[in-house]
């Protein structure tokens, strides 16, 4: 995979999630400010889709599954999209806090993600 993607999306779904969860504590429903930031936050998801089919399809190789590999690009992708959907819908702090905690389950696929193509050892950056 491609290491400062992967990373660069870990970092801003964390930001994502601390800004949502804050407006949540201040019990306040997402706002438009937060629908901007899941737009980058979702855009980067798409950035490591693309790129993890990429390297698949110029002969790269997951360490532990192709098939695994590509759910876990298709959760990343569409992580984001789906809780700032259901952000819509709840539009309570509710709404903020199910952001928030798919941001963090963003950062935690991210990891899992760069473990599933080989750790960033040999083919793996």
């Amino acid at each position: 995979m491609f290491t400062p993607l992967t990373v660069a999306l870990a970092v801003a779904a964390i930001a994502l999630a601390a800004w949502c969860g804050w407006a949540a504590y201040r019990d306040q429903p997402t706002k438009d400010w937060h629908f901007i930031g899941m737009a980058v936050v979702a855009l980067l998801g798409l950035a490591q889709l693309v790129v993890g089919i990429v390297r698949l399809a110029t002969g790269g190789e997951a360490a532990e599954g192709t098939a695994i590999f590509v759910a876990y690009l298709a959760a990343v992708a569409a992580c984001i999209p789906v809780v700032g959907l259901i952000s819509l819908t709840e539009r309570t702090r509710w709404g903020s806090l199910t952001v928030a905690a798919g941001a963090l389950v963003l950062a935690v696929l991210q990891a899992r993600l760069h473990e599933i193509w080989g750790g960033g050892g040999p083919g793996g950056a």
